[in-house]
């Protein structure tokens, strides 16, 4: 039952009981026919075909009535019912009729306008509905006679503004000059018919949903009319009491910007300047605060397209793949035509990508997820990937000797065998520059390196024997770090040192020995001076590793963390908090910019690609910047303001995309002075910046006085969309804004900026080699060998490592050669570090005394590829390998000759499931970042097909479950890990990853991708701390742990001898929601103020008619009620002066409801709800 308690009148019935009422709501004029008959109709549709042949004023307004009362009380529910009876339909025939008249009854119309306006603002069709019934251009017309009447002109322009939501209907009224009679309805500051002029500006914002309304809008001067219209209402507005006006004209400014034209005309009418002025006026005030976000969005918005200062998109890296023709240039086109697409559109893009439904992404056939597809390879192929397996062949002579063997009896094979492969391309003779000089690939490229090192001026002079090294010597100007004695000799030649007479290459061969002697003479000597304090680093193994070496642009200097070593700092790190507000502060900075620019200095002073010579001296307070070393990447540098530059990252080789990895040297600073960094070319959407994670720095000086970290820094961090396109005018790319501050702690310092911990290929080939000298090898069988040669010619390294047998007995070699293989992959995409900090501490943990290590070594042979994109990461590139592709989508059908080391690895697992070897494990390394924690991406038939909907009866699937073991024993044991982050998913877009194949094809049930955030964690001990490299590294020697889980004796899972070593008290984190809430600023700008909810326009309707604007409605009330009989027409006059809707009807007719409320079951109205 519900009840409505308005003068004494209950509503007890149901919408059918009225079917057999409606002769009572009409009046004894009675009518001669009716489109529904009562037996076969609910009383709503009895209702609504009585309102459309209704002739008489009484019925029509009792009928309004009714539905006014029914659809007021409870939710919209009841409002999509009736639009699901007819209802719309009803309405607009309804006001076709009634404002078709020559002298149209007002007392009707309105009411009749306000309920359509609040029935057809839910109503998705209403605009098609309305053109179908010819109610479009009628209501235009009803307003045209009414704009000197404020409520009915308000009645009309809600309607107008409803209808609008159709773009055909939208046109329609702007070809009927609809923009013209409403913009002339929008004032100048009044305090007079709030609610209509409120009602004109949302009508005007809603006619300019088409492109063709806002170019007629553009073509008038519109926009500026707006903006004038916006400044008076700000100025005189003292009182604010027009709030709502002034949020409505920036709303319409926002419909109207849609387009390039329209942006250019807010911007040349001063519209930038006015919103900024207007904007610091309305933070002084708590109240103006709902101005200000849409007044900074829509000056983001309008900012004029800035193309980056860059000559080509392509990448500064270049490098001829072998069966392809060399890349085209890039195809200029103009900027006007590339910013003519709109940038609402593009948003729209954007979100339906990213609000499409993510099962669709699931696959269902269930064909596709069982059938094991076949080998994309004869198995004539797979016989040489035998040598793989070492251990199956080794004879383990070594065993019988009573003596330790030496270290190099296993090393030094396989580091032969390397060396080998990598210089057997070469010619014989060769001297290490001449090797150098053959992987420089890109002629371009090494004339900007080459010209870098005959215009830098050598610190060889600042150290002698007798002089301490210093922060400033070990800057990209010196040649300490130099790999090559060529560039030495470059610098020698720059400082007018050469020996007349002789060519650059005699000179160089002569000096060669000299030099090199020289240089290890320095960096013995800064050893010695301050010691090598990184566990399972050696500097001078690095320098050896970095030689061989081979870059596109031929590096010949090592970044100076890299070569020195990294040590965890000694405490953590918590998350940066977000200061209220600060991307707004950071875009007002950026909107100064453009509205002044005195203080703009806008001067290159690093450019990757610049061969010309450039002197530091000609800038003595600026930063310096560098890149050209092994995984850096800093395309350019641009000072905007003394103490603010613009980084402009490098694209992936060959390609000009896949911009988010960055990694360079600055150099130069004041101490404690706060210098903002802008990284503008930025291509994801969101980014863990904006959640607490900060990059990383290294300084040099910190380093030599004993503290070689990489620590988390930058203050004022966010990150969202700016302004700037690409320099070729690429269509449909956005680039975002990483902006950040930091203040140095030392003047004349060279530290190293970078997104995340670096990890070059030339540490991991030292790593490897130490690793290999730190095992015994009675106990441990550790064999590098090389999976294949990537493009650029640097050895894919694999890695076995697997405990010795006890002896070379028949019975000791047969557990070895049966022991089940752990496959680990990582690195595939560079510019996911945090993966190869993982594999480290795997590495390290399965070569230490641990005795879970050594029960990991009897239980498995590990197969470990620790990186499958050595050149990527060599290229400082962030997803791809030199073939601009992805690697991590190759794996159905890789290419042997773009794609080495994928088709490889595949063949390798192909090759250990032909010989009954299939991996027990299967895990590739990564990182993630959008989210926290660290977690893994699995396989299930079931899961997949569950959460897909397929309707495949999953009851007689049969699925092993112990896809999910490794899982469940992280969360217990590593507190970085989150199972209820895990997903089992197989996704079509995943179908050709590392994953999915090796599941799919090579039948392995525990396959997994593990994601390792670039942040920190939202749970656990480790809440609220951004994750360092310890973290990192214990990460991967808890995966280790686990896998105890999978041994035959899982006793040994929980024995004393191991239970010490690992912790068993952690518990699982119940972190349900492992995505991030919305930013807290918006990231985006291309976006409209607010819409209009449907109760903000309910309820600007009911105050339309509570409201006193005038006696014209009392004099047509008047008019009305000469027409009706005495009373009824006095109390519908009354009605209409306290109500929206009249809510009295007349004594009659509430008798006949009451008599039938109990003859007829229907349509239930019970708790606000409308119920079959």
């Amino acid at each position: 039952m519900f009840g409505y308690r308005r003068n004494n009148f209950t509503w007890n019935g149901t919408l059918r009981e009225l079917e057999g009422s409606y002769p009572a709501i009409c009046t004894e004029r009675g009518r001669s026919s009716m489109t529904a008959s009562p037996s076969s109709s609910s009383g709503l549709e009895v209702l609504l075909s009585t309102l459309q042949n209704a002739g008489d004023v009484e019925s029509t307004l009792n009928i309004l009535n009714i539905l006014d009362e029914l659809l007021s009380a409870g939710t919209d529910r009841r409002i999509h019912y009736m639009i699901s009876k007819g209802g719309s339909e009803a309405l607009l025939t309804a006001l076709v009729n009634t404002g078709r008249s020559f002298s149209p009854n007002y007392t009707i119309l309105l009411p009749l306008l306000h309920l359509l306006a609040k029935v057809g603002h839910r109503d998705r069709r209403i605009g098609m509905k309305a053109e179908e019934a010819g109610a479009v251009l009628l209501t235009l017309n009803l307003l045209r006679h009414n704009v000197s009447h404020a409520r009915r002109a308000a009645a009309c322009l809600w309607v107008i503004q409803v209808f609008s939501t159709s773009v055909s209907t939208a046109n329609l009224i702007g070809e009927n000059q609809g923009l013209d009679v409403i913009y002339r309805l929008i004032p100048h500051y009044t305090t007079k018919h709030l609610h209509t002029i409120k009602a004109s500006i949302n009508a005007f914002a809603a006619l300019l949903c088409t492109r063709a309304n806002v170019c007629l809008v553009v073509s008038k001067g519109y926009i500026s009319g707006l903006l004038r219209l916006y400044e008076d209402w700000h100025s005189k507005d003292t009182e604010h009491v027009a709030v709502a006006i002034r949020h409505a004209l920036l709303r319409c400014l926002h419909k109207a910007t849609h387009c390039a034209a329209a942006r250019h005309a807010l911007v040349s009418h001063g519209g930038i300047r006015l919103l900024h002025q207007t904007t610091q006026t309305c933070l002084l005030s708590k109240s103006l605060e709902c101005l200000v976000e849409p007044s900074v969005q829509l000056m983001r918005k309008c900012l004029p397209k800035t193309p980056l200062l860059l000559t080509s998109d392509q990448s500064a890296y270049s490098f001829p793949l072998p069966g392809r023709p060399h890349a085209f240039p890039d195809i200029d086109i103009p900027l006007d035509e590339c910013n003519e697409e709109s940038d609402d559109e593009d948003v729209e893009d954007n979100q339906e990508a990213d609000s499409k439904d993510y099962d669709d992404d699931l696959e269902s056939d269930l064909n596709k997820i069982r059938l094991r597809p076949d080998p994309d390879r004869p198995k004539e192929l797979l016989p040489p990937y035998s040598c793989l397996c070492p251990e199956l062949s080794h004879d383990f002579k070594e065993l019988n000797l009573s003596s330790e063997p030496e270290d190099s009896s296993t090393s030094s094979s396989s580091s032969s065998d390397e060396d080998t492969v990598l210089l057997s391309s070469l010619p014989p003779h060769s001297s290490r520059r001449d090797r150098r000089k053959s992987t420089a690939r890109s002629e371009s490229s090494n004339s900007s390196s080459e010209s870098h090192s005959e215009t830098e001026t050598s610190t060889e002079r600042h150290t002698p024997d007798a002089v301490p090294l210093e922060a400033r010597d070990f800057h990209s100007h010196s040649s300490i770090l130099s790999t090559s004695p060529g560039f030495r000799s470059k610098v020698r030649e720059a400082r007018g040192e050469a020996s007349p007479g002789q060519t650059e290459e005699e000179q160089d061969d002569d000096e060669e020995a000299a030099e090199e002697s020289h240089c290890h003479t320095m960096i013995d000597r800064l050893l010695e001076r301050h010691g090598a304090c990184v566990p399972h680093h050696e500097p001078k193994m690095y320098h050896a590793a970095a030689t061989k070496t081979k870059s596109i642009p031929g590096f010949s200097i090592l970044a100076f963390p890299d070569f020195w070593g990294h040590l965890s700092p000694p405490g953590h790190e918590s998350m940066a908090p977000r200061r209220p507000n600060i991307q707004r502060k950071k875009v007002f900075e950026d909107v100064q910019r453009f509205l002044n620019t005195d203080d703009i200095i806008n001067q290159v002073v690093f450019d990757l690609e610049d061969s010309s010579p450039q002197d530091p001296s000609d800038r003595p307070d600026s930063l310096r910047f560098f890149s050209k070393f092994e995984s850096g990447n800093l395309r350019k540098a641009i000072q905007v303001r003394r103490y603010e530059y613009d980084l402009i990252l490098n694209a992936d080789a060959n390609c000009s995309q896949h911009t988010q990895w960055f990694y360079f040297e600055v150099s130069n600073m004041v101490a404690d002075v706060p210098y903002r960094f802008n990284v503008i070319n930025c291509e994801k959407s969101n980014s863990q910046f904006n959640y607490g994670m900060q990059p990383v720095l290294y300084s040099v000086r910190e380093a030599l006085e004993g503290r070689p970290h990489w620590v988390r820094t930058g203050a004022e961090i966010c990150y969202f969309r700016n302004h700037f396109c690409p320099a070729r005018g690429r269509r449909r790319t956005t680039f975002y804004t990483l902006t950040f501050t930091i203040t140095f702690k030392h003047n004349e310092d060279v530290c190293y900026l970078a997104y995340h911990y670096p990890y070059t290929y030339s540490a991991l080939k030292a790593h490897l080699n130490v690793l290999q000298k730190s095992v015994d090898p009675a106990k441990v069988f550790f064999r590098q060998q090389i999976l294949c040669c990537s493009l650029a010619g640097n050895s894919c390294p694999v890695v076995t490592i697997t405990a010795c047998p006890a002896s070379r007995g028949w019975k000791d070699l047969h557990q070895l050669r049966n022991r089940a293989c752990i496959v680990l992959t990582g690195r595939v995409h560079p510019g996911e570090s945090n993966a190869s900090w993982v594999m480290k501490g795997t590495l390290e943990f399965l070569c230490s005394s641990d005795p879970v290590a050594q029960s990991l070594r009897e239980a498995f042979v590990f197969k470990i590829i620790p990186m499958l994109n050595p050149d990527g990461v060599i290229n400082g590139t962030n997803r791809c390998d030199l073939n601009s592709e992805d690697l991590n989508r190759q794996w159905c059908k890789p290419d042997p000759v773009l794609s080495p080391t994928i088709y490889h690895t595949k063949g390798f697992l192909y090759y250990l499931n032909s010989i009954g070897r299939t991996p027990l494990v299967f895990c590739d390394y990564h990182g993630h970042s959008r989210k926290k924690n660290v977690f893994l991406y699995g396989c299930s038939v079931k899961e997949t097909l569950w959460q897909s909907g397929s309707t495949v009866d999953t009851v007689g699937l049969k699925e092993d479950p112990g896809y999910r073991t490794l899982a469940k024993t992280l969360d217990r044991i590593s507190p970085a890990f989150s199972f209820n982050s895990c997903n089992y998913l197989v996704e079509k877009s995943r179908s050709s990853t590392a994953r999915v194949v090796v599941w799919r094809e090579m039948g392995v049930l525990r396959s997994y991708t593990m994601e390792s955030t670039y942040n920190g964690c939202n749970q656990g001990i480790y809440k609220g701390l951004q994750t360092g490299t310890r973290e990192l590294q214990e990460m991967g020697m808890k995966f280790c742990h686990s896998l105890l889980s999978l041994t035959k004796d899982m006793k040994a899972l929980y024995s004393r001898k191991l239970i010490n070593h690992i912790n068993m008290d952690h518990k699982s984190h119940n972190c349900f929601e492992d995505d991030e809430p919305p930013c807290v600023e918006e990231i985006e700008y291309s976006i409209d103020c607010p819409m209009l909810k449907g109760t903000d326009l309910d309820s600007d309707v009911n105050s339309n008619m509570d409201s006193a604007d005038g006696e014209e409605e009392s004099d047509e009330g008047h008019k009305g009620a000469q027409q009706r009989r005495g009373s009824v027409g006095q109390s519908q006059q009354s009605s209409m002066k306290s109500r929206l809707f009249p809510h009295l009807i007349t004594e009659a007719s509430i008798e006949t409801l009451n008599e039938k409320r109990n003859t007829c079951n229907g349509v239930n109205i019970t708790d606000g709800q409308i119920l079959s």
